[in-house]
């Protein structure tokens, strides 16, 4: 059987691997010659016995384990219909109604399947086409759920068979998407097949207890227990705000105070906790653009408080609102006008989008995004530039949760348009960008072989806008080439990239913040303040 002749009703008929990643979407030059990109590994043999690797070779859901006997399989298998059956039910009524109008009338046009970054990254392979996965849901609810006699079943093809391997190579396929939305962006009905993704994945966590390590324990249990998912505490925060604030003063030649704890300021800026440890450069750019506009603003030294993360709206409801009310006591507490999401874009769709939907309206506080603030100091010339500072070619990377879910797609293009003299977009740009690879989970996921499944896959045709963005001087190392990418997770999937292709030493290819760009190209200061421009 070849990749194109799968059926969704093929999942859980073998334990052999239903598709190979080979023969996938050519990198444009100079990645299309030949020994520009590494091999994807050989599935190991351990892996096979422990996990379910039938659908493609690659471990998602390292929590998953084949069961040992016939009545640990029939559990699971139960566990996993009683999830699927309150899909539909009261008990979620925060998403079941869109999630029937695509169950009941997606046409099957396929439009979704070219916009899918990684159906046209795998060589259009089958089961990466946002309505196979769609289509799989379809027939088992159909097969297992709903009523009707075996003949009619038949009639309406919900026939489908269910296994350990069934269930198993659905939740993997659930995490081969990154719910970037693109496939419902260009829906001609407005349907969107990506919640049969995320409702796979609350199935599996809310009703199995399976979810990615990463994801949950490593990430949300992690935060919930010590208030941050760098697993550090409260004093260790604050020496890095002290670092910070040593870091700015050598970087610039100017002591700033970072505030803490200010109590009735007018913005409590909060950022993915990531980027104190990775990229410290970014909380500080923050620091120094607030003082240079004379911002009203603090952190939160309470844990929770100053990082965004929420990594359960991408796998579960339960664990997502325990994070929500906690960063929203925490702004209470200190009696802020407004939170502000820093450059972090699944920050901006869990604390702008779903704490909205998730919480009454007195637990609420307003949320904002930076964006839009930062175009206006610019704009109303609060800061002032020297844009020479910046005369390297810059493209801009749009992270999913900013511009289709928050729709916050001009700003950003007006900052770089003062800031960047060789600023040049990417094709397509904006509510049609490519998802970066790394969205839903997939920037922190290490699991078996799963970040070559997003070097490889997911992230491939996000690399290849970037090379053809800068085709002009790719091949020119002298000439830094900056991929602004305002968000966490897209940040960590570029270093990834670009560190697997070996882009930076090969081609000068440089990536980070908007803030860094900005501060870089501040009139009022005398060195850079990007380190790869200085000496």
């Amino acid at each position: 059987m070849t990749h194109k002749d799968l059926r969704p009703s093929d999942l859980g008929k073998s334990q052999e691997q239903l598709i190979h990643l080979d023969n996938l979407m050519p990198l444009s030059f100079p990645y299309d010659q030949p020994d520009m990109e590494p091999a994807f590994p050989e599935v190991k043999p351990e892996w096979k016995e422990k996990y379910c690797t039938s659908l493609d070779g690659c471990v998602a859901l390292d929590t998953l384990q084949r069961p040992q006997t016939e009545a640990e399989e029939k559990e699971l298998v139960q566990k996993f219909l009683r999830g699927m059956e309150k899909v539909f039910s009261d008990a979620n009524k925060g998403v079941w109604q869109p999630l029937q109008l695509a169950y009941d009338y997606c046409a099957k046009c396929d439009t979704c399947s070219d916009a899918c970054h990684i159906y046209k990254a795998s060589g259009d392979k089958e089961v990466y086409r946002p309505i196979f996965r769609a289509e799989a849901f379809r027939k088992l609810y159909k097969s297992h759920i709903t009523g009707g006699s075996k003949l009619y079943k038949r009639f309406v093809g919900a026939d489908m068979d269910i296994n350990w391997e069934t269930v198993a190579q659905l939740g993997e396929l659930a995490y081969r998407c990154n719910l970037c939305r693109r496939c419902a962006q260009v829906c001609p009905l407005g349907l969107d097949n990506s919640l049969f993704a995320k409702e796979i994945r609350k199935v599996f966590s809310q009703e199995m207890g399976i979810a990615p390590t990463p994801l949950h324990e490593k990430g949300t249990m992690l935060q919930l227990k010590t208030g941050s998912t760098t697993g550090i505490g409260k004093a260790a925060f604050l020496d890095m705000v002290e670092f910070l604030e040593e870091d700015i003063e050598d970087r610039i030649g100017r002591k700033i105070k970072i505030p803490i704890d200010k109590e009735g300021a007018d913005i409590l800026l909060i950022h993915n906790a990531g980027e104190f440890v990775a990229w410290p450069e970014n909380p500080a750019a923050f620091a120094i653009l607030f003082e240079e506009a004379g911002i009203d603003w603090t952190l939160s030294s309470s844990m929770i408080g100053y990082d965004s993360v929420n990594y359960g709206i991408w796998y579960d409801d339960v664990q997502a609102r325990k994070i929500i009310e906690q960063q929203m006591q925490a702004a209470r507490d200190l009696g802020v006008k407004r939170i502000v999401i820093g450059e972090c874009g699944h920050a901006h769709k869990a604390a702008g989008l779903v704490a909205d939907r998730m919480l009454p309206a007195e637990k609420k506080i307003p949320v904002e995004s930076w964006i839009p603030i930062m175009w206006d100091l610019v704009r109303t010339g609060r800061l002032k530039f020297d844009p020479s500072k910046n005369n390297f070619p810059v493209t801009l990377h749009d992270p999913c949760n900013i511009v289709r879910q928050m729709g916050i797609v001009q700003p950003q293009r007006e900052i770089l348009r003062v800031i960047a003299p060789q600023f040049r977009e990417m094709t397509p740009s904006g509510v049609d960008n490519y998802c970066c690879g790394g969205g839903s989970g997939f920037a922190i996921m290490h699991s078996a072989n799963f970040e070559h499944f997003r070097n490889k896959v997911s992230s491939r045709v996000k690399f290849d806008q970037i090379l053809r963005a800068f085709s002009d001087t790719i091949t020119d190392r002298s000439v830094p080439k900056y991929v602004c990418a305002p968000c966490s997770n897209c940040k960590g999937s570029m270093r990834d990239i670009f560190k697997y292709y070996k882009a930076t030493d090969k081609f000068n290819l440089r990536y980070g913040g908007l803030v860094e760009l900005m501060v870089n190209a501040l009139a009022s200061l005398d060195q850079p303040y990007l380190e790869f421009l200085e000496g």
